[in-house]
């Protein structure tokens, strides 16, 4: 099934103009502000304010998304929503761990989306933060991700109906699930890659893929950034320590972390791999060099003895070739003959000698 498309940006650049009112959505990072009720479809809204008011009414919620934003825009919604001031912080600041935190009137959570670049061998992170009140639900996304898309597409098209969203716990829930099937994605994609790799190192082949191998074990440390530190949170959702957690929703969460724990057995379970096969990589480049250090010191044992052997008789000839009158042997008859003799016996017990050296 294709994904749904992505929501549209506002065209609204944040952060300028003059700060209207709060009932005012204009100059805000909204993506999509939409009002969910009963057995109703959902409806746009642009006095935020009304639409909350309308949701405690009616029984509904209200869905807020942004897409980046700064102090000044949270500002007004943190006085509209009654926000907690550090939750607010840290859904301006992203780079944020994941985590679920309870305050009286607010759950405030945040998400770590991750998709995997498989060209390029990156794994891409981005962030949600997700503050859930009884009648109200707001998203703030860093980065590319299209979970909140892709989920708001879902709850539209089941609003109205038997399967439609009875609460901002729905649409929570549906966003760590689909973040979570989103860890399975990227488990698998880098199972792909780990596996080509340690065929490649293992194949005999003389490259050396130590940069990619470190490469991705840097990536890999990154992805568990984003997936370990979310299993305790979904712990306490299962185990109903956050009240936000209905006791009909756990099972679900339970699945939810069934996938977590299994996204991160797998990424130990590469990450060490990733490990031992840097190690033979490694290993097998410093055998490659004591092999070539090995080739060397004979290729200079041999040429040392030739140079030896082939001194003998460059040192003999040199000698008789000072031209001094008088010198042994000048007047021997035999003499040239003896001294070649001495060449030949000297260099054939040179190199006798250095073959039983094992040097030839």
């Amino acid at each position: 099934m294709s994904s749904p498309p992505h929501e549209q940006q506002h065209p609204d650049a944040p952060g300028t103009g003059p700060a209207p009112d709060l009932s005012d959505l204009s100059g805000l990072p909204v993506v999509r502000c939409e009002l969910y009720g009963p057995g109703a479809p959902p409806q746009r809204v642009e006095d935020p304010g009304a639409a909350l008011a309308a949701a405690r009414a009616g029984g509904g919620f209200l869905w807020i998304g942004l897409h980046g934003t700064d102090t000044a825009h949270m500002a007004r919604l943190q006085r509209l929503f009654d926000l907690p001031p550090l939750a607010v912080e840290d859904a301006v600041n992203a780079h944020q761990r994941p985590k679920f935190e309870e305050y009286p009137e607010t759950t405030f959570a945040v998400l770590k989306p991750v998709r995997y670049v498989d060209h390029e061998e990156v794994v891409d992170v981005s962030e949600v933060a997700v503050f859930l009140g009884t009648h109200f639900l707001i998203t703030v996304r860093h980065g590319d991700s299209g979970v909140v898309a892709d989920v708001r597409a879902e709850i539209d098209a089941a609003a109205g109906g038997p399967d439609g969203p009875d609460g901002p716990e729905r649409v929570l829930y549906r966003l760590l699930d689909r973040v979570v099937d989103g860890y399975g994605d990227v488990v698998r994609a880098i199972a792909v890659d780990v596996e080509e790799i340690e065929e490649k190192v293992f194949s005999g082949g003389e490259d050396d893929h130590s940069e990619r191998i470190y490469k991705l074990k840097r990536e890999v440390l990154e992805f568990k950034r984003a997936v370990v530190p979310l299993i305790a949170p979904v712990q306490q959702l299962v185990d109903g320590g956050l009240a936000r957690a209905a006791d009909g929703q756990r099972p679900y969460y339970r699945d939810v972390l069934d996938h977590l724990l299994r996204a991160a057995d797998a990424i130990d379970g590469d990450d060490r791999l990733l490990t031992d096969i840097l190690q033979a990589q490694l290993t097998q480049v410093g055998v490659r060099q004591n092999r070539v250090s090995a080739q060397q010191n004979e290729d200079m044992r041999k040429i040392s003895a030739w140079a030896a052997i082939a001194l003998v008789p460059t040192a003999i000839a040199g000698i008789y070739g000072m031209n001094f009158e008088h010198m042994p042997e000048l007047s021997t008859r035999y003499g040239y003959f003896v001294v070649l003799g001495v060449i030949v016996a000297a260099c054939v017990g040179l190199y006798l000698t250095f073959r039983a050296r094992k040097w030839l």
